[in-house]
């Protein structure tokens, strides 16, 4: 390897200072760390990019951080086949392979080819007003639409492969990935689906029918969310990050995405092992 991208959280002094070990580490050893322009002056180097251009330049990307990091990260590498290392920094973190302290530990045997990569699925969503495509986007965790704080239950219409599936009454709809199973779907009582199966997850949040239970379908299917009714503001939300508002009449289509994610995972870390130190199974 002879360039490692630096994605770091912003405001977080320890993803600074790791990011400062990890670039004099990795110059020391003739690779260039990658960074951008803001970071690399705050740790005293000439030399910085564009946040965009990062993933054009390098082998692997490392990212410090949490989850909400590492879903900007895989935004930012989307279309190239860039692996990508996230470092947890506080939270859960179930996209990061390893913490902060294990990090300096772990490179080494990174740069030796000691690590296996996980091909994680995506979702477009593409949002329609009046016929019209007036957005796409790709998503890594889940697309979910919401009524505003002040609202009442909203109602959405819901078919797969052009089959009426239900007409959900309910404070939101969430439409997740494998991975983002362990996200805003986990929280709404969703599943946790292994991330190598080929699946999406309908999940509603506090539905009104008490019968209404999230469903998981092909991943191959393609399913039409409309909203039919509301009684105040509606988002659509895209990864906890990006999002606007929807009309009455709004409707988006989901469908498996182009391109997957590369997750770098450790030998001796599997998802399963994850599992259990994130969500503490088996502890007293």
């Amino acid at each position: 390897m002879k360039r490692i991208g630096i994605i770091v959280k912003s405001g977080v002094k320890e993803a600074l200072v790791g990011a400062g070990k990890l670039s004099t580490w990795l110059s020391k050893r003739g690779i260039e760390p990658v960074m951008e322009r803001s970071v690399a002056r705050a740790l005293g180097r000439r030399k910085g990019y564009e946040r965009g251009k990062i993933p054009h330049l390098i082998d692997l990307l490392v990212v410090l951080g949490g989850d909400g990091t590492m879903l900007s990260a895989a935004r930012l590498v989307k279309g190239r086949k860039v692996p990508i290392l996230g470092v947890n920094i506080g939270g859960l973190g179930f996209l990061t392979a390893v913490s902060m302290n294990e990090l300096m530990t772990v490179m080494p045997r990174i740069l030796s080819g000691e690590f296996y990569v996980e091909e994680r699925t995506t979702l477009q969503a593409s949002v329609f007003r009046k016929n019209l495509r007036i957005g796409e986007h790709t998503v890594l965790n889940d697309a979910v639409i919401t009524k505003g704080a002040l609202a009442r239950i909203i109602q959405i219409r819901a078919e797969v492969n052009g089959e009426f599936l239900e007409t959900f009454r309910a404070d939101g709809l969430i439409l997740a990935t494998p991975t983002g199973s362990t996200a805003y779907s986990l929280s709404a009582g969703g599943p946790i689906v292994t991330p190598s199966l080929g699946c999406i997850i309908i999940t509603p949040i506090c539905p009104h029918t008490l019968t209404i239970r999230p469903l998981v379908i092909p991943d191959a299917s393609n399913v039409k969310v409309t909203v039919i009714k509301k009684d105040g503001d509606v988002y659509l939300t895209l990864d906890g990050q990006k999002g606007h508002p929807l009309e009455v009449g709004d409707y988006m289509v989901v469908r498996q995405g182009k391109d997957t994610v590369r997750l770098i995972r450790t030998l001796e870390r599997s998802y399963y092992r994850l599992l259990r130190e994130k969500l503490a199974w088996g502890q007293a």
